[in-house]
């Protein structure tokens, strides 16, 4: 006891007392305390201190937010009646309860630490002047008739969404609309909105915007555009639109120049490829050239994350690809373009996360480089301002399909036809973020790194770390992120060489689930890697579960059935576990096959925002086949493995 007070007065006098001990000689010091032997300070100061937390530089704790919102700036949004604008969306965010733009009361259960509003930069901002009726912007006949549906409303308004983008992803919106001096205008008052709500340490506001390729006609090549930097650096050059080019490495020669002009940084994230037509992950250009070493290094530099999971879908991966993943089929939109075009055989295989980072490994053989070496995570892509990714707390994609008996059988898309059902939406996701510091450089440093990870909505804490020396015991510690960064890499990073020949890689992962969602099922690790023919594979490994099930004779743990009562919308935490935690070892590892690793967290069946409005709404009048209960899940960004050679 006495010798921690004698450290403790040592250090709350900020080393003034360490700094009046002669370097020679002197070997004790009285004071008003006692005496202090120096040897045992010494002692003490030499070695790691008893509170585990001091001097910890590595994270402790995920960030939560997302990157993807639109607001009434976005036109799109503006038109289908949004009118909740970027101020109210950054106010939410915080934590503030809001009206929504059918006016309803809104609020988060808890507030995020971070947000981007990622408004379109194609006519940023320019619809609310056609809204209020700005005569300059009227003169134009198809203007007219927006402003006309938008203030109409209902069916007109949704009409007014689904032409105008039809008409961008054609490039032939009304020249007004694409006015690039009023869209820096634009920008300057966005920046200006953002940095007021800005608070480091506290909350992170992002500046970003959303670059909406529809190339070809409807096939989704979005980004959103990520910057480090704050308002002086970012106003200094005009955002890039569709207006200017709709193919992605001119948007990487864009991010170039804005580096070398303010000395910034930007990274691009790109999101729906199921909704792309083969075209995101495609092994040519979208103009049909082939693509090169210096495509593979530029896509690899300036798009290092991915976007899994969304409102309109979650692209890890499509049950076709991967038939024996009981988990794949999860909130699917797999039929058309965002033009209603129908897929053709084949697109999807370009679509999925999974199946890119398999082409991955064998593009690197052929160019040196991974073009997508990408991490995960997820946001909403909502178009109300507000971020819903809760279950009983969803606003939908659009107004129209803010909570409403009429979401039961309305449409969110309708193309010719060719519709999407508002159930089909899936209240979708979040990003985790492993950043030491709330700030701005912080979480775009790490999401630079990939230390991130997406989840389908809840807030489920994953440690995953790998490395060559994980053993049983780690798992038994109460503390994965000391043991994880002291002997790996996280989430994100490249295995080390190998210590020897002969071993494998261990993995140490842990899960604590969110405290107000559903218990835990299970932690698997997904494997892909290309054999030594060029050929793609992948595994999924149940690596630890709860309860007392035994994998069957094929390797896999049985479904742990469920406790929803969907009439109620509610279930009970009577099955699952709280917390997972294990370290694996690959049991089929080949030193000399690249390959990467990522782990997927299940959690219990949970009611969906479905089975909550049919409990909520008398007159809702779901289909039968609309799904009532849902498995939350996150995915963690992969560790990969290259061989020394």
């Amino acid at each position: 006891m006495a010798v921690r007070y004698a450290v403790l007065l040592v250090a709350t006098v900020a080393g003034s007392a360490l700094l009046a001990f002669p370097s020679v000689a002197q070997q004790s010091v009285t004071t008003d305390g006692g005496t202090i032997d120096r040897a045992e300070v010494e002692r003490f100061f030499n070695q790691p201190g008893y509170s585990p937390y001091a001097g910890r530089s590595f994270p402790s704790r995920p960030l939560w937010g997302e990157i993807h919102l639109h607001t009434s700036w976005s036109p799109d949004a503006i038109a289908a009646g949004t009118r909740v604008g970027p101020d109210e969306a950054l106010q939410y965010a915080k934590g503030a309860e809001i009206t929504s733009s059918t006016g309803q009361k809104v609020r988060l259960s808890r507030p995020y630490d971070f947000m981007m509003v990622a408004d379109h930069s194609d006519a940023l901002g320019v619809m609310s002047g056609v809204l209020e009726g700005d005569p300059s912007l009227l003169s134009d006949p198809k203007l007219k008739e927006w402003h006309d549906g938008m203030n109409a409303g209902g069916e007109k308004a949704s009409a007014v969404v689904m032409e105008m983008i039809t008409l961008q992803s054609q490039g032939k919106l009304p020249k007004a609309v694409t006015d690039p001096n009023v869209q820096f205008d634009m920008w300057h008052n966005m920046t200006e909105i953002v940095e007021g709500h800005n608070e480091p340490g506290r909350f992170t506001a992002l500046i970003g915007y959303e670059w909406t390729s529809n190339y070809g006609g409807g096939n989704n090549l979005h980004r959103n555009i990520v910057y480090r930097d704050g308002k002086d650096k970012a106003d200094q050059v005009r955002p890039l639109t569709t207006f200017d080019t709709e193919i992605p490495n001119e948007l990487w020669d864009w991010m170039a120049a804005y580096e070398d002009k303010t000395g910034g940084r930007v990274l691009a994230v790109p999101h729906n490829g199921n909704l792309s037509n083969g075209l995101m992950f495609a092994t040519e250009t979208p103009d049909g050239k082939p693509i090169d070493a210096k495509w593979a290094e530029e896509r690899a530099r300036w798009e290092p994350l991915y976007e899994v999971t969304q409102s309109k879908g979650t692209s890890e991966q499509h049950p076709k690809l991967a038939p024996s993943d009981e988990f794949a089929n999860f909130e699917i939109w797999d039929k058309y373009n965002l033009a209603g075009v129908p897929k053709k055989p084949g697109e999807i295989e370009y679509e999925y996360a999974r199946q890119a980072l398999k082409r991955g490994l064998a593009l690197e053989d052929e160019f040196g480089t991974n073009p997508f070496k990408f991490g995960l995570l997820g946001s909403t892509d909502d178009h109300t301002g507000v971020s819903s990714a809760e279950e009983n707390n969803f606003f939908g994609k659009f107004p129209a399909s803010e909570p409403s008996p009429e979401r039961s059988t309305g449409n969110a898309f309708d193309f010719d036809g060719n519709t999407v059902k508002d159930w089909q939406l899936g209240a979708s996701g979040l990003t985790a973020v492993w950043a030491p510091e709330n700030t701005r450089a912080s979480i775009w440093d790490a999401m630079k790194r990939k230390e991130v990870y997406g989840t389908t909505g809840s807030r489920i804490f994953v440690r995953f770390f790998g490395g060559w020396a994980f053993d049983k015991d780690d798992a038994e510690r109460r503390d994965p992120g000391t043991v994880g960064y002291g002997k790996g890499v996280p989430m994100g990073g490249d295995l080390p060489p190998a210590p020897d020949a002969s071993g494998a890689p261990t993995f140490l992962v842990a899960a604590l689930k969110d405290p107000i969602s559903g218990n835990l099922d299970r932690i698997q690790i997904v494997k892909g890697w290309v054999d030594a023919n060029g050929e793609m594979h992948e595994k999924i490994y149940d690596v630890v579960w709860s309860g007392d099930r035994k994998p069957g004779e094929d390797g896999k743990v049985p479904l742990i059935g469920s406790t929803v009562d969907v009439e109620k919308a509610t279930w009970t935490n009577t099955i699952g576990a709280p917390e997972l935690i294990t370290v694996w070892q690959d049991p089929d590892f080949d030193p000399s096959l690249k390959a990467f690793y990522y782990a997927r967290v299940i959690e219990i069946p949970t009611p969906r925002w479905t089975a909550f409005d049919a409990a909520y709404f008398e007159d809702a009048k779901f289909d039968a086949d609309t799904p009532m209960t849902v498995t939350e899940r996150a995915y963690t960004s992969p560790i990969w493995y290259t061989p020394k050679s």
